[in-house]
């Protein structure tokens, strides 16, 4: 005897999955336009490592460190995966960000984990923090390996356990954020001098992107001059173009160019052009006019590249990177001054030659001895 089953119906109308799976693919190459901010770009590799920044940003909540030489884009991106991740409501908090090379001592702490009141000298008001700001939203820490060692341990903790002390406060706070970070730095050997938690490092390179120098995409030079001159035309309220010639003679200059300071040599360069391009039209005089200009300023920064070389040598890298840019510029170029004389006053002639006129009493091998001494450099060292 046969018993009684049951039966459904399959539907196989085949096109309906056909036409959802067609939508999901037309919202990710959406989303990875927008991540490039809709730039045509035709780097197979770039596009590729885009592709799957992408799928990593809608799909976790686990930090994302993004890595690249300086002016590659790592903060324009960190805030196009922010509007990325609100558009699809997955975030509804704010994004907040700081240069951590801008941070030092108590305004450190206080930027990153708030403070209260009294907690220091100059804490007026109670502080909320840049932590607390991101809370359901985004933190973007750019150059996080600039950060002292006292703010690295309390931010693995606010990124493990959701939880950090204010400044001046006995009272835990919490802030449920996602953390992107970025650095030009190696932080494997930050670590192997002690300048980098290892714990840290471990808990933020889950998902380590590394954005190409822009020398190294040059196919993507011709839509990224597209994109800038948009972009110059609306911020100066004028449609700036360039001839045929023009635009050639830039292409072939620029895609062989190193752009050392990437997308903001490359923005920079284009937006010259654009306030010098009478009536808004680029020729190739103007384009020749700033070739010149940044090959000269090439010579320029390789000249002073050969005197950090001689800094590097007197004062070691230790010391040479404690100094503050100002008075590392200025010791090395006196450095290169004092290798070249023949003796400590030739060399104070050479330096001092402007205001040796304005003083009483000149003795230029004695103020430069003293200048040296500062550094703790005698002038034996320097040859």
């Amino acid at each position: 005897m046969l018993s009684r089953g049951s039966y459904a119906i399959i539907d196989l109308d085949l096109s309906r999955y056909d036409r959802l799976a067609s939508r999901f693919q037309k919202e990710k190459v959406f989303d990875q336009s927008f991540l490039k901010a809709g730039i045509e770009t035709k780097n197979r590799a770039f596009n590729g490592l885009i592709a799957r920044i992408e799928h990593v940003a809608v799909n976790s909540r686990a930090p994302i460190l993004l890595t690249g030489p300086t002016g590659a884009g790592k903060s324009q991106l960190a805030r196009r995966i922010f509007e990325l991740k609100r558009t699809r409501r997955q975030v509804v908090g704010e994004f907040a960000e700081v240069n951590c090379a801008t941070l030092r001592g108590d305004a450190a702490m206080s930027t990153l984990f708030g403070h209260k009141k009294g907690a220091f000298t100059g804490a007026l008001a109670d502080r909320a923090g840049l932590l607390r700001k991101a809370h359901q939203g985004v933190l973007f820490l750019d150059e996080i390996g600039e950060l002292g060692s006292d703010e690295q341990a309390m931010l693995l903790r606010a990124i493990e356990e959701k939880v950090f002390y204010p400044m001046g406060s006995d009272r835990e706070v919490t802030s449920d954020f996602q953390l992107l970070a970025g650095t030009n730095r190696d932080l494997q050997l930050g670590i192997t001098k002690g300048e980098f938690r290892e714990d840290l490092l471990a808990r933020i390179n889950l998902w380590t992107f590394r954005l190409p120098a822009l020398h190294e995409r040059p196919e993507d030079i011709a839509p990224n001059l597209d994109f800038e001159l948009a972009h110059v035309s609306e911020s100066i309220g004028t449609n700036v173009t360039m001839n045929r010639q023009a635009r050639e003679r830039f292409l072939g200059f620029a895609t062989q160019w190193n752009w050392p300071g990437n997308f903001r040599d490359f923005d920079a360069s284009v937006t010259r052009m654009a306030t010098l391009a009478s009536g808004g039209r680029i020729t190739e005089d103007v384009v020749q006019d700033e070739v010149e200009r940044l090959r000269a300023n090439t010579l320029s920064s390789e000249s002073q590249g050969e005197k950090d070389t001689l800094l590097l040598r007197v004062l070691g890298t230790d010391r040479a990177n404690q100094l503050d840019r100002f008075d590392r510029v200025q010791l090395a170029d006196v450095l290169n001054v004092c290798q070249s004389a023949r003796s400590l006053s030739e060399a104070g002639r050479e330096l001092f030659a402007k205001s040796r006129g304005e003083r009483t009493s000149v003795n230029d091998s004695d103020r430069l001895r003293k200048y040296l001494a500062r550094f703790g450099i005698a002038h034996g060292d320097v040859n």
